[in-house]
């Protein structure tokens, strides 16, 4: 049984995980699992007892790690700026944009155990990331200069109402950024690719070891 606080999902994610940086992101750190198959196993064994989801935290998805180099290797796009990073998972590209300049940053996820892969990530990395698991598509996108969102297009619901909410934020004036390795869903048309780049991940993950992972924006 997994404790449910907070503390005990600080206290999982640490038994379960190892400080590694991310193949493209080489100058942050995340607590990061090695297999997929132990912790997957463990989390599955878990959602029967407190309902807990799929540990998408533990990992660096391709998207992200795009999304991440992208801030870090331009980091006018978020010196400066308040940011929100959608379905942050990991904290991944929250931490990034932390990392290069933002005046603040909420991580957004429904993943309430993400509050804990968040906290320890973003002090490996000594910055400072708000969190909150409230669902952010139940209305407008909050007050914000940039809308950051990796690996958003997994499932065709979620990524037709993700780019929506994210329309509706460019619309008020924010800058919207999406990585994304081309998955299924994600919209053929629409955006401006920005960036491309060849993101090392891993066979468990993903159907090749490399991954070709845009960023884009709305126009």
């Amino acid at each position: 049984m997994i404790d449910p606080t907070l503390a005990g999902r600080r206290a999982f994610i640490l038994a379960n995980t190892r400080l590694q940086a991310p193949p493209h992101t080489p100058e942050l750190v995340l607590h990061l699992a090695d297999e997929i198959t132990p912790i997957w196993t463990l989390t599955e064994e878990a959602l029967v007892e407190i309902g807990l989801p799929p540990p998408f935290w533990a990992f660096a998805w391709a998207g992200g790690q795009a999304l991440a180099r992208y801030v870090l290797d331009h980091p006018e796009t978020v010196a400066g700026k308040t940011v929100i990073d959608f379905a942050t998972g990991s904290g991944l590209v929250a931490i990034a944009a932390m990392k290069a300049g933002a005046k603040r940053v909420l991580a957004a996820d429904i993943d309430s155990f993400c509050q804990a892969a968040v906290s320890l990530n973003a002090q490996a990395n000594d910055v400072e990331v708000a969190f909150t698991d409230l669902d952010l598509l139940d209305a407008s996108p909050p007050a914000a200069d940039v809308l950051l969102a990796g690996d958003i297009c997994y499932e065709k619901p979620m990524a037709e109402g993700v780019m929506a909410w994210l329309a509706v934020g460019r619309a008020a004036g924010a800058t919207v950024l999406v990585g994304d390795p081309g998955r299924s869903y994600f919209p053929k048309t629409g955006l401006i690719k920005l960036a491309e780049y060849q993101v090392e991940t891993t066979r468990e993950l993903e159907d090749f070891a490399v991954k070709r992972t845009g960023v884009w924006t709305l126009p």
